[in-house]
């Protein structure tokens, strides 16, 4: 699968960490940025590009980290077509009802909230988690369209 993988200086070292272990489980992982550590850095730069390219590529997800993934959601989801949801720890059961309840396209990520086993379990099963379809597809055809 393709994944679109994007950062601020916050989520950049995971993010380093996650494309590798993206790309050993055979994905094709297209990086977006931040593409070096820099604490002046905004993370709409890198945010809007991973997201407009998901758009555009209706096969493809995305992945973006943050300090606490909120701000990267939001960039994400300003962005038509894009279903950007939020983990920061805790229970995995929500990214599980984000894919198959909502069928996000972008996991944004809370870099300084949980561990790198943490992130790569939650993109792991975020992946793996099919769309349910049935009564779900109306509510994101109804989102989609406004």
């Amino acid at each position: 699968m393709k994944i679109y993988i994007g950062a601020d200086h916050a989520g950049f070292e995971l993010k380093e960490k996650l494309k590798k272990f993206l790309e050993e489980k055979g994905h094709e992982v297209i990086d977006k940025g931040a593409y070096e550590l820099n604490p002046a850095d905004d993370y709409p730069d890198f945010i809007k590009p991973v997201a407009e390219a998901v758009a555009g590529d209706k096969d493809s997800m995305g992945v973006v980290l943050g300090g606490s993934g909120q701000g990267e959601a939001m960039a994400a989801n300003r962005v038509k077509g894009i279903r950007a949801a939020v983990y920061y720890g805790g229970d995995l059961e929500i990214v599980k009802l984000s894919r198959e309840h909502n069928d996000s396209n972008i996991l944004s990520l809370g870099a300084r909230f949980i561990s790198e086993e943490e992130a790569k379990e939650a993109v792991n099963l975020w992946l793996l988690t099919p769309f349910a379809e049935g009564r779900h597809r109306k509510r994101i055809d109804d989102i989609d369209e406004k």
